[in-house]
Order: C-alpha cells, then structure tokens, then sequence
C-alpha cells in the first residue's frame, strides 16, 4: 500500500467524484481509477458504489476513510514535528548536567539562548557523572554538562570552564575570617559532602587521601544548596564552588593553600550520533559563552 494510494483515496471519498479528484490531483482519471481498483483488490473489498464518473463510500469506504484520515494526520505531524525538531530555531535540545550546574550555570545558559532563539525547545536532566554518560551513549541526551572529563572512544568532551573550589565553614569558626586555609588545619571539623559518585565527592576523596587524612563525613547530601544550609547552621564545613547559595553574613569561602583544588567542566558529545542543527547551535552557543566567560 503505497502513500499515493492513501491520497488519491482521501480525494476521492471528500469529492466523491472521480474527475473532480483527478482534476483536483492534477491526474488523469484512468490513473485515479486504477490507482483506487489496485487498493481495493489489496483490501479485499470494494470502497465506493459506483454511477459512472459519481461515486459514493460505501460501509467499507466510510470505515477506511476514518482511518486513512487519522493515519495521515499522525505521519504529517510527525513529519511536522521532525521538521521542527532538525531547524536551528525551532527545534529540540537534549542536556544532561551535574546538579551542581543546575543553580547557575544551566539557567543561565538557556536564558540567554532562549533570548536569541525563543521558540527552542529544551529538556533537562540533572544526575551524576556515570548516570550522564550513559544516558549520553543511550541517546536518552543529545549534550552533557559533566566533570570530570570523559575519556571514551565515542564521546568529545570539550574543555569550557575550570571552576575553583573552595572550603565553606560557618562564620562562628574562629579561622572564618582567613584568606585560605590548609586541609591539614581542618582535620578535628566534621565535614558535609555530596554523597558517592557524585564529581564533587569524587575530586574530596581524591584530595583527602593526597593529604592523608581520613574526614568525619557526618551529612551526605545531592545538592549544593543543601550542603551550605547545613554549613550555614553551624553543623559542619564542607567543599563547594563559588555559588550563590553561599550566605556571606553565615557562612566563609577559604582557598585551600595545599592543594590545588578545582574541577574541569566540559560539554560532553557523542561522535556516532548525528547532532541535529539546533543541538549544533547550542553546542557552538555553550562551548563560545564559556570562552568568554574565561577572558
């Protein structure tokens, strides 16, 4: 059953009129009526009662029109829905990110793309490193906003920000008004962390075996925000980026002077997967905002 079919059909049951159909077709009645005889002769029935060059749906007709109809519909929608997805303006945008991102950065993203391109369509998915990548090779996303880099035969991973991370106390410390302070300094301190695979606990494990100290982790927790609440009520220090979920009049960012603390953050891709030309565009978009946000 071809498409043509399925059209020549729709005219023909709306005009009920073989040369009105083929006028209206811009085709010959002959090629009309045999294109109609080869659909009925695959149906098994006849979908019209014929009076010379009038015709009228007959219950086969009436039943297979409501269908033709409504299959028609849903393939021109979705052809529609394609269309719009694939086109630099108006399509759709896949991104996956760390939860850390999800205050500032991300919002901040789209809000200025979405100036320049209102009519973009976005989908967001906040999770961890290893949840990210593999919605990224399952094509569950069609970008990711992650740390650390991702070292993997179909993935491109682009370098956009290093971000600094610093030790967060509250400012009933003593040593809560210093510029930086030393790990080492805070090994009595009950520390508040993100809970396990996430990058931010990743790169303290990582840091505090370098500096060979075991922390007393009393919270653990899924979100900055959260972590610094709990900072800010006096119940623990913790190691976070520059956000502004930092209270300055309860809580102090130190710079920590034995070690260098940072994570990378990049915009991960898949290199086998096609990349539609509005995900293209915000890729360009993220990967040049970010270059100017270093200058």
């Amino acid at each position: 059953m071809e498409w043509y079919q399925l059209e020549y059909f729709k005219t023909a049951a709306e005009l009920e009129h073989m040369t009105k159909a083929a006028d209206k077709l811009s085709i010959s009645q002959p090629a009309l009526s045999r294109a109609i005889s080869k659909l009925e002769m695959e149906l098994g029935a006849p979908l019209f009662d014929r009076q010379g060059r009038s015709i009228k749906l007959n219950r086969y007709g009436r039943l297979f029109r409501k269908k033709v109809e409504k299959a028609m519909n849903v393939i021109l929608e979705g052809k529609q829905e394609v269309k719009d997805m694939v086109s630099p303006d108006k399509g759709e945008v896949s991104i996956g990110f760390l939860h850390t991102l999800g205050n500032e950065l991300i919002p901040e993203l789209v809000a200025v793309y979405r100036k320049q391109y209102p009519q973009i369509r976005f989908q967001l998915f906040q999770n961890g490193p290893e949840i990210l990548l593999r919605q990224l090779l399952n094509g569950e996303v069609d970008l990711c906003l992650t740390s650390p880099p991702i070292y993997h035969p179909d993935i491109h991973w682009d370098h956009l920000l290093l971000e600094s991370l610093y030790i967060c106390v509250p400012r009933s410390r003593p040593y809560a008004d210093q510029q930086s302070i030393s790990l080492l300094d805070l090994q009595e301190e009950d520390f508040i962390c993100m809970k396990k695979g996430y990058s931010l606990r990743t790169i303290f494990d990582n840091i505090t075996e370098k500096s060979e100290f075991k922390p007393e982790i009393v919270f653990e927790g899924e979100e900055v925000s959260t972590l610094a609440g709990l900072v800010a009520a006096g119940l623990g220090i913790t190691m976070i980026p520059q956000t502004k979920d930092i209270d300055p009049n309860r809580m102090s960012l130190l710079e920590i002077n034995d070690f260098t603390c940072h994570r990378k953050i990049g915009l991960a891709s898949r290199k086998s997967k096609y990349i539609s030309p509005a995900v293209e565009g915000f890729k360009a978009f993220v990967i040049n905002y970010c270059r100017e946000l270093k200058q």
